[in-house]
Order: structure tokens, then C-alpha cells, then sequence
């Protein structure tokens, strides 16, 4: 039988040996010279063939382009590493290291009695930073699906949100606001794996005298305090280099625009750490943020109130609901309630509105959004017989003693301009004349009549801008309006007509073109009861610092003053008291101190009824209030706007006069 074991080694059979009779052992073969030296013959064959292939030119090329590669990435590197090393430094860093803006508290609105009126209350928003979404196409399009999901936006409106604002950095996207902390937990729980997602956490504004159960009788408070919104992308552009940020509101309304640089605040900084999908990790630095400003208002809450609630009423009561009532000092324009009426509810635009909400307000045709006290302009009637007084006076047209009679109306060519009294009101003097409202007695000194010369459309023109008509007041109010006081020339340029007589005629009594609002009115009248300064009506009483507590006041401001003599103004507040105790302001005599008032009622449409005037002040002695109202389409403003004016003069004495 045969061993087939290549590695044995039979003894009765000793292997062949170097005689080549036999095959060869293994150990024979690791010394076979005869295949060592074929090896050697073929190695030397090979090496002379190469050696013939390769000439030393190539060789040189070959070496010259390792020395250039590796000279260029020498230079390459250092150039990384030496000359742009910190800015890629810094590129590496921001992948890790971070800078964030802490948005500073918001400063807070208080009445002249320090009564809180609006809180910075926490609020959770679901955020994107698009910087840290995923940049493989199926990564991100799983956590647009999953955001859409969780705002409710749809994908598309989320991809174009990412691409448009996808530029700014690290900066955060706030897609969806107001989560409760409930919702915005679970959200932070069932997200934190996921980049780009964050729940960040920050304050809105509620508005405490505004839409709330306790204090829905206040609404007219949003006209006031305004609301924020979010930034256009214009607003975004222009203000980033102050440190707005894309997420930030600013205050789009009311006094929350006026002031936004104060309540704003200083943003402050942290620097922390992210881990590889943007989540924070550490806090490395802070710089802590300064809080804005708090403004006490020159607003008196409770006042506020009682204005609007008699507003109200009326409103309801006469289904005449567009409705201007303002309250205001006149010895330095600080306003003590002002009420816009109908009114909205600022707390539903805090935060952003809803489109169904809006689209309401937009579509009511009273215009709750609009600020008639300040923004209306309409014909002022009788109201303006006050500033057409003391000018006659003042260019000495009339004395005290100056009269006319008064039958009803004067003819003038084939027109009659008539008298509200059927029969005139026989023999009328300035007084009398403003004490009942005698339009005959306006003709005459405004336009003139026979040989009588008036004042003429020039120095109306002149006193009606004195007493700062065709111009804003200066409230600390967006949005104002400037009026318009007709001329001559403006007449021929606009229309292409001559000034008539009658022109003048409709002038004097506050009809025709001329047109104000009702803050101006309440600015005039204030005036006459002040003895002739024009103030800058304003509702910034003081700025709070919240750190120090220091309080810096804003200063009254005199727009003008002596342009009419004191004795002629004494005279037209004589007429306002002539109309409380004997002509048409006798609804005034039952208060418990003396006042003086002008009943209005200005024709503007032929299709629609007369709108409804009343102005007046108080105590007649040392006047500390104005209180002027305004009844769109209310009819006389005897019967409706002066039981309003009324109203909260009684309430107003009882509370504030008694305390002297």
C-alpha cells in the first residue's frame, strides 16, 4: 500500500540523493543551485532591460513634479493654516460654538396713577434654524414633513420660508407662536433628536385693560397702546444693523411705535456650545441683556373708563356708533382719556391674528381699526365760531359791544344763507351770538355784509392756522392727521372756480371745505380756556428706568402763545358760560361747578344726517379740563354729543374737584 504523505520520510528507502536518480527531497529543493542560478541569469536579464527604458531625463522630469506638487501643497497649507487660519478657525467654531441673542424684557405701559396696563407674559414658540437642517435631500424633506405637521403650514410654504430667510446664519425661524407649556414640552421631548427644530422660549404682550372678562369696557385703550407685529422684509433689511433680528416684533400701532426705541430695550449675548445637530449643549458666556424703558402715561385709567363707558351707551342707545370723545388738561396738553368708538381688542394681534379675525375688523363698515379722535377729518361747525370770535376781536372787526340783528338769514344776489332759527334772533352781540350759535352775526364779522367789512378769507385763514389747524398737533400718536383750512388759490387751482362772499360765509360757521379733527378742536378750545397757548397735546407722562428706578418726565410743550390778547379771549369764554346758563349748553348748569361749552352741528352730505358736535372746559375760574365729543351722523350736537360730554364732566367733578 502506498504512503501518499509528501512530508514523510521512509528509512528502508533512503531518498535520492544529489545524482539526480531519485526526485528530490524538500530539503534538497532549498538548496538547488541550479535554480538559484536561473534565478540570477533572468533577474540580470531584467535589470539590463530596464535599465535601458528609464533614462535619467524622465527621471528628472518625474522628480520636478513631485517638488512642484509638493510645493503647492506646502503653499496651500500654509496659506490655510497661516493667512486664513483664524477665519476658517472661526468657520470650524461656528459648526460648535455659537453667538445667540437674548431679547431683552419689553418696557411696560402704566397709567398716571401707576396702574400696571399691559404684562410681558412667557410664551413657547416652535422654531427652525434652517442653517442646521439636513443637507441630504431625503433628511430634510422627512423634517419639513415633520414640521409641517407640527405648525400646520404646508410643505411648500415651509420650503419657500427656509429658502427665503435660509441666509441669515444661525438666526432662528418662528413658525408657529403661543404654544402652551404643556405642548411646547412634549414638542421638546419628542423633537430633540431632530435638527433644525427648537422650542424656544420668550414673553408676548397682554394687554390688561384691553378684551379681557374683567375689563372689556376699556377696548378703547387699543388705540392707544397699539400692538406689535412681526417685521416686514423691508423693515428686516433696514433694521438689522441695529440688531433687529428676523424672529423680533416691533410695535406697528399706537404707542408701542411712538416709543419703540424705549421699550425696545438692548438685546443682550451668550455664547454656547451645540452638539453635531445645533441642540445647545453649554453655556460658555453671557452678556445679559437691558430691559427697555417703562412709560408712565398721562392716561387716568379710570377716567378712560367712564369716557368709554358713556360712549357706549350712547352708541347703543342710538345706534349711532361711530362716536370721538377726548379728555385733556389744558394748562399743559396731557390727555386724561381718549376714546375711538367702535374699538378692537389689541390682544388678538398680539402674537400675530388670526385671517378670519382680521378679515372681520377689515370688513366692518364702522372701522373699529381707525382712530377717529385723531386720523377723522370732518367739517367742525359751530365749533369753529369759537376761533372766529377772537379773531374778530383780535383784528378789532367787533368789540363786546359790536351788534346785529339777526332775522333769520341775509340775502346776498339770488342767494339766502340762513339762520338755524326760523326769525333770527334779533339784536345778538359776540356773546349771545356764541352762546346760541347765531349764524347772522358769523356772516357779518366773517364775510362782512353791506358796509360792513368782515375779517375775509385771508385772516380767517390766518387765525384758523394760528390756532394750529391744517397742521398736526404733535400727538405722541402715529397716524395723525393734518386737516385742511380752504383758500383762494386753492380754490381756483383745485376746482377752477371763484371765491364767492359765500364761500367766506360757509367758512365762518365751519361748513363747506374746512376740515378737522377732533383732537384739533379739543386743542383749540383748550386755548381759549388756557388764555391763549396752543399745547402739544401728548399721552407720555414719564420714562421709568427699570434698573435704577431713576423717572425722567416728558416735558409739556408750548406750540404757541400770545398771538391773541387775553381780554379777547376772556370775552369768547364768557360766550362758552352765556351758552351753559342761557343758551343752548343749559344741560351744563345742573353740574356742580361752572363750565363753559359750544354745541356743533356740521352738514356734509346731502344723503346723510349732520354730524354732532359739543366742546367745552372746566371750572370756569381755573380751568383744569377740556372735554370735547363727536357723534358721526348724530344729528344736533345739543341732543346728542354734549349728554356725553355731560356725563363724564358730573363724574370728573365728583371725583376730583371735591378733593380740593
Amino acid at each position: 500500500m502506498t504512503d501518499n504523505n509528501p512530508f514523510k520520510i521512509f528509512e528502508d528507502k533512503p531518498a535520492a540523493g544529489l545524482d539526480g536518480k531519485y526526485k528530490k527531497s524538500w530539503v534538497e529543493e532549498s538548496f538547488d543551485i541550479e535554480a538559484e542560478v536561473a534565478n540570477r541569469l533572468t533577474f540580470s536579464h531584467t535589470r539590463n532591460y530596464l535599465g535601458t527604458s528609464i533614462n535619467a531625463k524622465r527621471i528628472k522630469k518625474f522628480l520636478v513634479i513631485i517638488a512642484v506638487g509638493l510645493t503647492v501643497i506646502f503653499v496651500r497649507t500654509f496659506y490655510l493654516q497661516t493667512v486664513r487660519g483664524s477665519y476658517y478657525h472661526d468657520l470650524a467654531e461656528g459648526n460648535r460654538i455659537r453667538l445667540r441673542a437674548i431679547p431683552s424684557e419689553r418696557g411696560i405701559f402704566y397709567d398716571r396713577f401707576n396702574k400696571e396696563l399691559v404684562q410681558n407674559v412667557p410664551n413657547f414658540s416652535l422654531a427652525i434654524i434652517p442653517q442646521d437642517l439636513p443637507r441630504g435631500t431625503v433628511e430634510r424633506e422627512k423634517i419639513i414633513a415633520k414640521l409641517s405637521e407640527l405648525s400646520g403650514l404646508s410643505q411648500d410654504d415651509l420650503k419657500e420660508l427656509v429658502k427665503k430667510y435660509g441666509s441669515y446664519g444661525y438666526e432662528s425661524l418662528v413658525i408657529k407662536e403661543n404654544l402652551d407649556y404643556q405642548t411646547a414640552l412634549k414638542l421638546y421631548v419628542d423633537n430633540a433628536s431632530l435638527p433644525g427644530i427648537s422650542i424656544e422660549s420668550g414673553s408676548r404682550r397682554q394687554y390688561l385693560s384691553s378684551g379681557t372678562k374683567t375689563n372689556e369696557e376699556t377696548l378703547s385703550l387699543s388705540h392707544l397702546l397699539g400692538y406689535l407685529s412681526k417685521l416686514s422684509d423691508e423693515e428686516l433689511t433696514n433694521l438689522r444693523r441695529i440688531g433687529y433680528l428676523q424672529a423680533d416684533t416691533i410695535g406697528r400701532t399706537g404707542l408701542e411705535k411712538s416709543y419703540e426705541s424705549l421699550l425696545r430695550g438692548t438685546y443682550g449675548r451668550k455664547k454656547i456650545e451645540v452638539n453635531a445637530v445645533g441642540k445647545e449643549q453649554n453655556i460658555l458666556a453671557v452678556e445679559a441683556p437691558q430691559p427697555g424703558k417703562n412709560i408712565v402715561l398721562t392716561i387716568d385709567l379710570e377716567a378712560q373708563k367712564k369716557l368709554e363707558e358713556f360712549v357706549k351707551t350712547t352708541a347703543e342707545k342710538t345706534g349711532k356708533r361711530k362716536i370721538s370723545a377726548i379728555a385733556l388738561d389744558p394748562r399743559n396738553g396731557q390727555i386724561l382719556a381718549l376714546v375711538s368708538w367702535p374699538s378692537f381688542d389689541n390682544n388678538k394681534f398680539s402674537g400675530g391674528i388670526d385671517k378670519s379675525t382680521y378679515k372681520k375688523y377689515i370688513d366692518d363698515l364702522d372701522h373699529p381699526l381707525f382712530n377717529r379722535t385723531i386720523a377723522g377729518t370732518y367739517p367742525p361747525g359751530s365749533t369753529v365760531k369759537l376761533v372766529v370770535s377772537a379773531a374778530a376781536l383780535e383784528e378789532k372787526i367787533i368789540t363786546q359791544s359790536t351788534v346785529f340783528n339777526s332775522v333769520g338769514g341775509l340775502n346776498v344776489g339770488l342767494h339766502f344763507f340762513k339762520d338755524w332759527k326760523a326769525g333770527g334772533h334779533g339784536i345778538t352781540d359776540v356773546t349771545k351770538a356764541i352762546a346760541w350759535s347765531v349764524n347772522t352775526f358769523f356772516y357779518y364779522v366773517g364775510g362782512g355784509y353791506n358796509n360792513f367789512v368782515g375779517l375775509g378769507v385771508d385772516r380767517i385763514a390766518k387765525y384758523l392756522t394760528l390756532f394750529n389747524l391744517a397742521q398736526k398737533t404733535g400727538i405722541d400718536l402715529p397716524g395723525e392727521r393734518s386737516g385742511f383750512v380752504p383758500s383762494k388759490e386753492w380754490k381756483r387751482q383745485e376746482k377752477g372756480e371763484t371765491w364767492y362772499v359765500g364761500d367766506t360765509y360757509n367758512l365762518s360757521i365751519g361748513q363747506g371745505d374746512l376740515l378737522v379733527t377732533p383732537l384739533q378742536v379739543a386743542v383749540w378750545t383748550a386755548a381759549i380756556a388756557n388764555g391763549g397757548k396752543i399745547m402739544e397735546p401728548h399721552l407720555g407722562y414719564k420714562i421709568i428706568d427699570p434698573i435704577s428706578k431713576t423717572s425722567t418726565p416728558i416735558e409739556d410743550k408750548v406750540l404757541r402763545s400770545n398771538f391773541i390778547a387775553s381780554e379777547n379771549l376772556s370775552i369768547v369764554r364768557q360766550g362758552m358760560r352765556e351758552c351753559v346758563t342761557i343758551g343752548s349748553c343749559k344741560l351744563l348748569g345742573s353740574l356742580s361747578f361752572a363750565g363753559g361749552g359750544k354745541t356743533g352741528t356740521a352738514q356734509w352730505s346731502k344723503d346723510h344726517a349732520t354730524h354732532a358736535w359739543f366742546t367745552s372746559f372746566a371750572p370756569i375760574s381755573d380751568p383744569k379740563i377740556v372735554v370735547t365729543v363727536l357723534v358721526e351722523e348724530g344729528g344736533e350736537g345739543a341732543t346728542i354729543a354734549m349728554p356725553i360730554a355731560k356725563n363724564f364732566l358730573d363724574w370728573w367733578g365728583k371725583k376730583y374737584l371735591t378733593r380740593e
